[in-house]
């Protein structure tokens, strides 16, 4: 996997699925919060006036030179939780995220995710 920081320099490219297919532009990245490691990113979806922020896991993400790819295809991503672009994901609504991909999210009640 590759550093946060490295991937704080490719916010606002593409972030594409396995096919190539344009999901939307890249926003923020959020951390596990126990590992400290890239979790998900938020991606801008949506057209001019009407756009929110979608969930697409980190996990199996590789980064080429003009976008980065997700394992996950285009309409799984398009379906997952979202928040308003100006929003906030609560905790109460990380589980939500990790269950739309079959993930894991532990039975803690610390928050697992944090916006870097």
């Amino acid at each position: 996997m590759f550093p946060a920081e490295n991937l704080r320099d490719w916010i606002g490219h593409s972030v594409v699925d396995p096919d190539g297919k344009t999901i939307g532009a890249l926003e923020a990245i959020y951390v596990d919060t126990l590992t400290d490691e890239p979790s998900f990113f938020t991606v801008k979806v949506g057209f001019i006036g009407k756009h929110r922020l979608v969930f697409a896991p980190a996990l199996g993400a590789t980064v080429a030179p003009k976008h980065i790819r997700v394992r996950f295809a285009k309409d799984l991503v398009k379906d997952a939780p979202a928040i308003e672009t100006d929003g906030e994901l609560l905790a109460a609504d990380e589980p939500s995220i990790f269950t739309h991909y079959d993930l894991d999210y532990g039975t803690g009640a610390e928050r697992r995710l944090a916006r870097r």
